[in-house]
């Protein structure tokens, strides 16, 4: 199997505050349970439940899930926009001869639709998974690096037994990313294909 980078997708690929705030708003309008959409979307990263749960109650958490999943190809899909940086850095995992895979805790079909309006190809596509949960698909399709905005991310490429590539697109802070184990922390991934082409022919790349 070639050798993949592995990337987390909202604010690490892709700002899909606009669009995720835009879906928010729609979904306290459609249920009356008003979302802070502005404070959601600062915080973006965790599963969507993980968020709903701070304004439904438990009974009603898996109804709004289903309505918000609902409303978003709608409203969250068209606004959102490539982080700066990320049509070029896919570029250059590609020219480096590697893969790119996608490994995000939206759901895959949620995913796959914004990669398409935004011609952006992923190798392969793992969704629905969170921090540790994200490890056996990096290990799975043979990813050597992973980037996230998240520390979440950080732990899933810990526990997968790989460098964790920290952005500062995100929630997080450069010390948050690397508390959480990030063995590189960048601005953004404008400067992602200087990195790459160093440890893409350092140790890291020896097991290729």
């Amino acid at each position: 199997m070639t050798p993949a980078v592995g990337f987390d997708l909202d604010m690490t690929l892709i700002d899909s505050r606009p669009g995720i705030r835009a879906a928010y708003q729609e979904l306290t309008a459609r249920t009356g349970v008003f979302v802070d959409a502005d404070l959601a979307v600062s915080r973006l990263g965790p599963p969507l439940r993980t968020e709903l749960r701070h304004w439904f109650p438990e009974s009603e958490v898996e109804a709004a899930v289903t309505t918000y999943r609902g409303l978003y190809p709608e409203f969250a899909i068209t606004p959102s926009v490539p982080t700066p940086g990320a049509v070029e850095a896919l570029d250059a995992v590609r020219a480096a001869g590697l893969r790119v895979v996608v490994v995000t805790s939206k759901l895959g079909r949620l995913a796959a639709l914004h990669l398409d309006h935004l011609g952006m190809r992923a190798d392969e596509l793992a969704g629905d998974l969170f921090a540790e949960g994200k490890a056996s698909a990096l290990v799975e399709h043979g990813v050597r690096w992973y980037v996230g905005d998240h520390a979440a991310d950080m732990v899933a490429a810990r526990t997968a037994g790989v460098p964790g590539v920290g952005v500062t697109t995100g929630p997080c802070s450069e010390p948050e990313l690397r508390a959480a184990g990030a063995s590189y922390v960048l601005s953004d991934l404008t400067v992602f294909p200087a990195l790459l082409s160093e440890i893409a022919v350092g140790p890291e790349a020896s097991a290729r």
